[in-house]
């Protein structure tokens, strides 16, 4: 069984609560300025505060227990919720770009740009700092939920950043179609990050494998109780939001005993679990002289035989029949 979720939802409550501060602040410089590009960056902001919701509500059922109908837990949760935020980043992006063309169309002025853009500048500020906090949770308890949040506040600063530059441009040359031209690209950037988080959490609906270095490690790591007697094949690993699973086939000689099969597999269990403490590992014995043992999935990181292991330790020395 996997371990217990974390509750994280104590970081979607700073990202809602940065949100409500971020939109308030953007929308203050937007009226100020009256720039479509500021009004572009407060649209943004309101997904932002959409997508903290959802991340809580996702965080909230992640972290529930297994139950009877869910033997494994509730993790995948968090994959709805970064689903949801690529989809509401899209819709934001679509009320961006409609906006930057009716404005190329129709150009205005814009005017206060001091006070605007220090407004902007002070709600950039804040999303960075918490875009920051939200990446590093999310790295450290493998949380798409909050990776994705942090990813798109980040998103959301280089933006305001493109924008708070495209009205000093404007404001300095009075070309007023420079606007909504930037605009339009934000737009544009927008789309491409929604993509990216939809890919993402598809990919995590669909079990998709630990990246290749840790099954690098776990083969690696198998490789140390290879003997004579002693194969592993079939290896297989999946992640389901927090929780990372693997398993493997251990090939022994038939004539050992159950508790022999066991103790093997207990320490090689013990081995992983010291790699990756949170690790769900399953072990299916399997008697070597079976040819039924041979007949499984070929893993992408094949564990080196007992022959392999000689060969690299002999170059050149014949192994084997």
């Amino acid at each position: 069984m996997p371990h217990e979720t974390r509750d994280l939802s104590r970081f979607a409550w700073l990202s809602i609560a940065a949100a409500v501060v971020t939109i308030t602040l953007k929308t203050v410089a937007w009226q100020l300025t009256g720039s479509v590009g500021l009004l572009s960056d407060a649209t943004e902001s309101v997904v932002n505060l959409v997508a903290a919701v959802a991340a809580l509500i996702a965080l909230r059922v992640a972290a529930m227990p297994a139950d009877k109908n869910h033997h494994f837990g509730h993790a995948k949760a968090e994959y709805f919720s970064a689903a949801l935020e690529g989809v509401m980043i899209f819709v934001a992006a679509l009320v961006i770009l409609y906006s930057s063309v009716e404005r190329f169309l129709n150009p205005r002025p814009i005017e206060n740009v001091g006070v605007g853009l220090a407004v902007s500048v002070a709600a950039s500020v804040l999303n960075g700092a918490v875009a920051f906090i939200l990446v590093r949770a999310g790295r450290r308890y493998r949380s798409l939920t909050l990776t994705a949040d942090g990813k798109h506040l980040f998103t959301d600063v280089w933006t305001s950043v493109g924008v708070i530059g495209g009205v000093i441009v404007v404001a300095l040359t009075g070309v007023n179609r420079l606007d909504p031209v930037l605009a339009f690209l934000v737009g544009l950037n927008i789309i491409w990050t929604g993509w990216k988080l939809i890919r993402e959490s598809s990919e995590g609906l669909m079990d998709i494998a630990m990246t290749k270095d840790d099954n690098r490690t776990i083969a690696d790591i198998l490789a140390r109780f290879v003997t004579k007697d002693v194969h592993f094949h079939a290896l297989r690993t999946r992640v389901s939001g927090q929780h990372r699973f693997a398993e493997v086939h251990v090939l022994v000689p038939g004539h050992w005993s159950v508790q022999q099969g066991h103790d093997l597999m207990e320490d090689v269990e013990a081995a992983l679990r010291e790699e990756f403490a949170d690790l769900a590992i399953t072990c299916h014995l399997e008697p070597s002289e079976d040819p039924r043992a041979y007949g499984d999935y070929a893993a992408e990181y094949p564990v080196p035989t007992h022959e392999d292991l000689l060969r690299a330790e002999h170059p050149g020395r014949r192994v084997g029949p």
